[in-house]
């Protein structure tokens, strides 16, 4: 059972690992084009800014095949080249019904198993050549299609609905819960489902006008790896060379608000390093919230700072969380190092 739920976990890694670049380089030119256009009190205007919107539109471009890209990878990751068609076609479905971040995971992880059942089934031998490229893909994009439209796609995107109201209600009632709570889901899993599930749920609030929430993701996103990176710098004594080189790697992708780059320190530690990084991103959350920090843009991180509202609170947010982070960790490992260091003396 154990390694069962290694593979799935390896299924969806991959499919977040392809997807990043596609959030961090598509966030991006969001925000650089909405930072430099004029802003008006309907949001920026780009009517007289050719370029600009230009580059929103590629930046816009590039956020649509988050979904196709992380079912085809989910896919793959399990079924290899064959899966690829399916899994894309399964996540350009779940985009054009709203069923999301978690209807991509489902159609990703549906076209892999029914790669897998179509590479077993007895075939001529003048026909093999023809399975992987031709014959698999398009019997696994019908199966997927049909799924997708017909079956789960409406049950899933009315529990999107459902999630999204549970959390504008909670925001309505206690945003200081829902920042932490979101701050959290953040930290948790640096990248993965968890995180993408508060990630995307943020960036659907823009579209609504709702820049909070966003805010308060864009604030979480960047701490685990500014806290960690710089843990190493204040007491490099507790760190390894080859940690402080990947200290020094956290802060340059904590700026961009890449939360990856804490994931070394979380695989070599878990214990420690995730409790105190969600809490460190639940804080900052929380500030950020409370801060009525606004973020226009599907990215976070100090990056996106010209088109944060409340940027003084922004900056706060980040600060504590980063701050927690450290002195933590840092506590934490100067604890568990003072038996190790008074035994020779002993």
């Amino acid at each position: 059972m154990q390694a069962r739920l290694e593979q799935w976990k390896q299924y969806l890694l991959t499919g977040v690992s392809h997807v990043i670049p596609f959030i961090a380089s598509g966030g991006i030119l969001i925000a650089l084009a909405i930072s430099l256009a004029p802003m008006t009190g309907k949001g920026p205007d780009f009517s007289h800014s050719p370029l600009l919107k230009l580059i929103l539109d590629i930046g816009g471009s590039a956020f649509a095949l988050l979904l196709p890209v992380l079912a085809g990878y989910i896919a793959y990751a399990r079924s290899g080249k064959p899966a690829l068609v399916a899994g894309m076609v399964g996540g350009q479905i779940a985009h054009t019904v709203n069923a999301g971040f978690l209807g991509a995971l489902i159609a990703g992880l549906l076209a892999g198993w029914v790669v897998e059942l179509l590479k077993k089934l007895p075939v001529a031998k003048a026909l093999k050549p023809l399975m992987p490229i031709l014959i698999i893909p398009i019997l696994s994009s019908l199966a997927i299609g049909a799924l997708m439209f017909e079956v789960l796609g409406a049950p899933i995107a009315d529990l999107m609905v459902a999630m999204s109201g549970w959390l504008k209600s909670m925001g309505g009632a206690n945003a200081m819960a829902l920042g932490a709570l979101l701050g959290a889901m953040v930290a948790f899993d640096m990248g993965g489902p968890v995180n993408k599930v508060a990630f995307f749920f943020g960036a659907s609030m823009i579209a609504e006008g709702q820049y909070q929430v966003m805010g308060a993701v864009a604030a979480a996103v960047c701490i685990p790896p500014l806290g960690l990176g710089l843990a190493t710098k204040l007491r490099k004594s507790l760190w390894s060379e080859q940690e402080r080189e990947a200290g020094s790697a956290a802060l340059g992708m904590g700026m961009i608000g890449i939360t990856e780059g804490a994931i070394p320190f979380a695989a070599a530690d878990p214990l420690r390093v995730i409790p105190t990084i969600v809490a460190g991103s639940a804080l900052g959350g929380m500030i950020a919230m409370l801060g009525g920090v606004g973020d226009h843009a599907p990215h976070g991180g100090p990056i996106v700072l010209p088109v944060i509202d409340n940027r003084l609170m922004f900056g706060l947010a980040i600060l504590a969380g980063v701050l927690l982070v450290a002195v933590v960790i840092n506590l934490l490992r100067a604890r568990s190092a003072a038996p190790a260091e008074s035994a020779p003396a002993a």
